[in-house]
């Protein structure tokens, strides 16, 4: 079965802080907290994915973003490719469009949230940069 290809935000505030979202309770790993984006729909570029994600997720328009890795995980029931890009710009202000909590953290207080597993790498790559 081919990977759930994803395009996923690490967007970073003028104060550093990360912006987080509640995964809804009625899609796997709900309830637990996330890097913003969705589904990459077959033949969209990436990037793109990335901002219609964010629009419709955040109701913000991205500016800058550059890619910052890539993930291959291995659930039990399915297989994701996180595609993670660093989200330096955008206009509007950020609210669950959708209805999910959000919220902006340091990046020493991930840890207090749970996260799926899929999601661990870019935690540590995070915690391991001293500047964002």
């Amino acid at each position: 079965m081919a990977p759930l290809h994803v395009a996923a935000a690490v967007i970073v505030g003028e104060n550093g802080k990360i912006l987080i979202a509640r995964r809804p309770d009625h899609v796997h790993k709900g309830g637990l907290w996330e890097f913003p984006g969705g589904k990459v729909e077959e033949g969209e570029i990436v990037r793109v994915a990335l901002a219609r994600e964010l629009e419709e997720e955040l109701a913000i328009s991205v500016i800058g973003a550059e890619p910052l890795l890539n993930i291959h995980h291995v659930y039990t029931e399915k297989t994701v490719l996180l595609d993670v890009w660093k989200v330096t710009k955008f206009s509007g202000d950020p609210r669950g469009n959708e209805g999910q909590a959000i919220a902006w953290v340091a990046v020493d207080q991930l840890e207090e949230y749970q996260f799926p597993e899929a999601n661990q790498p870019i935690i540590d790559m995070l915690k391991s940069q001293s500047n964002l």
